[in-house]
């Protein structure tokens, strides 16, 4: 059974810092390449930052870059999310998400296993 599972996730002020986890088992993880995505109310989910498989390719989306860092430790199947200098517009529902064989797509329809979420909140 996979399982992809969320966590980390909470209420901050703008300026603030948040790591979130997302633990994944039930398939080979280092096959995978990984990523996060998030969704708004009322808005489509969007890509936010992708890593491949072993890392060596990073991808993430224009409003993030130089805020948020994406990782992933193979040994214990997990991949992250640093978030950094947070904003208001940055609170979101954000889910991680494997994508097979890949390269750290930000195409959606890509990724084969989604978590939950878990809510990010920033306040102003």
């Amino acid at each position: 059974q996979v399982q992809l599972v969320e966590s980390g996730g909470g209420f901050v002020q703008a300026g603030d810092s948040l790591r979130i986890s997302c633990a994944v088992s039930g398939l080979p993880f280092s096959n995978y390449a990984m990523g996060w995505f998030r969704q708004a109310p009322g808005k489509e989910r969007e890509f936010v930052a992708a890593i491949s498989r072993i890392g060596g390719v990073i991808n993430y989306e224009t409003s993030v870059k130089g805020r948020f860092t994406i990782s992933r430790d193979n040994a214990k199947n997990t991949v992250y999310l640093q978030m950094n200098s947070l904003k208001p517009e940055d609170t979101a529902i954000y889910y991680c998400a494997a994508d097979y064989d890949g390269l750290g797509s930000d195409f959606l329809d890509r990724y084969d296993y989604w978590g939950q979420g878990t809510q990010v909140t920033v306040s102003s």
